[in-house]
């Protein structure tokens, strides 16, 4: 019986690589991370995570909520430093046997590591990093490569969009790959006092939340909305450089209605922006499930989307969607007076945000995928 439990508790056990760490300070992935670690532990699982931290010389671990935290000191800042973090994370993990979360494919040709051990690795492909716009010729090179390698050399592949899965069918056996998408919290109250600081009324502005890359449309979106007075205003998350010529050029073509509120790291009042928004819009023209998206429905928000495959797919066809300044512009022009047609957007948004994308769901459809692929490293570390 207690070789039973034993073996119950080896089988659960997992390592998270590819993110910063946790708790969560740097966007989609590490929140999913910290979700889905504090899930697992809940049920019985050992996790392990590891953390890129910028100063220190040594190795250290520590515990987080019941989760085991690996540190791994790297000095160098950017890119170099996170590639050297991903490479010194895989040589730690590999000296243990057990099932491994790959979260990304920057750095996938590291997971030859993996592969030469015996160790089975499951890799979140995430987007398609390589199409986008901001990367120039050597990084999209670097990324195109390594999504190949991710596809190769990861033992079984989660794609976090249909649309995803079929791309990465290109490269391997559509068999390898698991649609699993992201999740929210759903939002049903948030404090409206918290809208003061920041000069805005509930339900006289619409948002915008996105990194300030061409590849996103917002100066699509920004002219749009200043072709004409709307009588609401458009608030900007995000950091914007006067140095940066896509982002001055954002700024400068802003009418006095759009509000750039700078980049707002405070979650209370992220949420109470969100919640309080006649619109959510969200021009991202590359990925395959977008976080922030997934937060506006939990949110309840109406969605004005750039119109593409992915952002379909995650918000149905009750939103509203555009193609260029143009098609922006004709949307809004009707869109945001129509109380009505809001209100019914407002709750198939919502509807859709509990069919498909609860943190619950998706946690859950996690462990289904992690269980057996346990169990095999398990058998395969005997």
């Amino acid at each position: 019986m207690s070789n039973s439990i034993s073996d119950s508790k080896q089988l659960k056990k997992i390592r998270i690589l590819g993110i910063r760490g946790v708790p969560a300070n740097h966007g989609g992935f590490e929140t999913f991370a910290e979700h889905l670690a504090l899930y697992l532990v809940k049920q019985g699982w050992e996790v392990i995570v590891y953390c890129q931290e910028d100063s220190g010389e040594q190795v250290y671990e520590d515990d987080w909520q019941g989760v085991r935290r690996v540190h791994i000191p790297v000095s160098q800042q950017g890119a170099l430093g996170t590639i050297l973090f991903d490479w010194k994370s895989n040589l730690h993990a590999g000296k243990s046997s057990g099932l491994i979360l790959t979260l990304g494919y920057n750095t996938a040709v590291f997971s030859l590591w993996f592969r030469l051990k015996g160790i089975n690795n499951i890799i979140n492909m995430d987007g398609i990093e390589w199409r986008r716009q901001k990367w120039g010729t050597i990084a999209k090179t670097w990324f195109y490569l390594n999504e190949w390698a991710g596809a190769w050399l990861g033992n079984h592949l989660v794609a976090d969009h249909p649309a995803i899965k079929t791309h990465l069918s290109t490269r391997v056996n559509s068999n390898k790959i698991t649609t699993i998408a992201y999740g929210a919290a759903e939002v049903t109250q948030a404090d409206e006092g918290r809208l003061q600081q920041y000069g805005l009324a509930a339900n006289e502005y619409a948002i915008l939340i996105a990194r300030a890359e061409p590849e996103n449309s917002i100066l699509e979106v920004v002219k749009a909305w200043s072709r004409r007075p709307r009588g609401v205003k458009l608030v900007v998350l995000g950091k914007y450089d006067a140095g940066h010529a896509y982002q001055r050029a954002v700024k400068e073509a802003a009418s006095a209605e759009v509000v750039f509120l700078g980049a707002i790291y405070e979650a209370e009042n992220v949420a109470a922006l969100r919640f309080y928004s006649r619109l959510y819009v969200h021009g991202h023209q590359v990925g395959g499930t977008n976080p922030s998206l997934v937060e506006a429905l939990g949110a309840g928000n109406p969605v004005l989307a750039h119109d593409n495959q992915f952002n379909r797919w995650v918000v149905g066809e009750e939103a509203r969607f555009f193609d260029g300044e143009a098609g922006c512009a004709e949307v809004l022009d009707s869109l945001l007076a129509d109380q009505a047609l809001l209100g019914r957007m407002r709750a198939a948004s919502l509807a859709r945000h509990r069919e498909a994308f609860t943190w619950e769901q998706i946690l859950r459809q996690y462990e289904q995928l992690l269980l057996p692929h346990s169990a095999s490293a398990l058998a395969g570390g005997r």
